[in-house]
C-alpha cells in the first residue's frame, strides 16, 4: 500500500564530480514526470508504455525542449520496486552542474526534494522491508569492516528478523498452553508440562543473549 501521494527525487550517489551519477525518483507521478522530461533515442522506444525493469537510452530535456544531458534511464514499476512505488533511476554524467540541472528539471515537473533516508522510509512504510532491514541499509552503507558488512547484509536479507519472529512464535505457543492451563486448573486439570516450559524459556534466553 502506497502511503504517499507526492513524488520525490534525489541524488543517490555521493555528491561531487564523477563519471556517473544516479538520480532516483519514486512516487505515483514518477513515470508521468519521466515522460515529460525524457526523450528516448530509439524510435522503437518512443510512444509506448514504460516497461518494467528495462533500461532506456535517451536525453533529459528542460521545459523548453533544450537538451540537458544524455542519460541511461532504468524504469521499475510498482509494486516490485525498492520503495513499492513506481521508481526511475537516471544515470547521468557526474558533474555537479549536470546533476543540479537534471534535478531542477524533475522538480520543475512536480517532483519534491527527497529527505535523507526517505526512499528507505517509504520502503518500510509500504511493507517492502521491516524496521530491522531498514536500519540494516544504513549499517551496510557505513560498514567499516568485513564483519560489519556481513552482519548488515544478513539483517538486510531478513536473517535477524526471521530469528526474532521464530522466538516470538515459540513464546506465543507457550503462552497459549499456559492460558489453557489457567482455564482448566479450576477443574483440577493440570495440562502444563512445567519442565518442558522451563526448557523452552531457557532456550529462548540463550538465543536472546546470543
Amino acid at each position: 500500500m502506497n502511503h504517499y501521494q507526492d513524488t520525490i527525487a534525489a541524488l543517490s550517489t555521493p555528491p561531487g564530480e564523477s563519471g556517473i551519477a544516479v538520480i532516483r525518483m519514486s512516487g505515483t507521478d514518477a513515470l508521468s514526470i519521466l515522460g515529460g522530461v525524457f526523450r528516448v533515442s530509439s524510435a522503437a522506444g518512443s510512444g509506448r508504455e514504460w516497461e518494467h525493469r528495462r533500461v532506456y537510452h535517451g536525453t533529459v530535456v528542460d521545459a523548453g525542449g533544450e537538451a540537458v544531458d544524455e542519460v541511461m534511464c532504468t524504469v521499475m514499476r510498482a509494486p516490485n520496486t525498492y520503495t513499492g512505488e513506481d521508481l526511475v533511476e537516471l544515470s547521468c554524467h557526474g558533474g555537479t552542474l549536470v546533476v543540479e540541472r537534471v534535478l531542477d528539471v524533475l522538480h520543475q515537473q512536480g517532483a519534491s526534494y527527497a529527505q535523507p533516508g526517505e526512499f528507505t522510509k517509504r520502503a518500510f512504510l509500504n511493507g517492502k522491508m521491516d524496521l530491522i532491514q531498514a536500519e540494516a541499509v544504513a549499517d551496510l552503507i557505513h560498514a567499516r569492516s568485513e564483519l560489519q558488512r556481513k552482519v548488515a547484509h544478513e539483517q538486510l536479507g531478513g536473517g535477524l528478523s526471521r530469528r526474532i519472529n521464530g522466538l516470538a512464535d515459540r513464546i506465543l505457543e507457550l503462552l497459549s498452553v499456559i492460558e489453557v492451563n489457567i482455564d482448566f486448573i479450576e477443574e483440577g486439570i493440570d495440562t502444563l508440562d512445567r519442565d518442558r516450559a522451563r526448557a523452552i524459556l531457557e532456550n529462548q534466553l540463550e538465543q536472546l543473549e546470543d
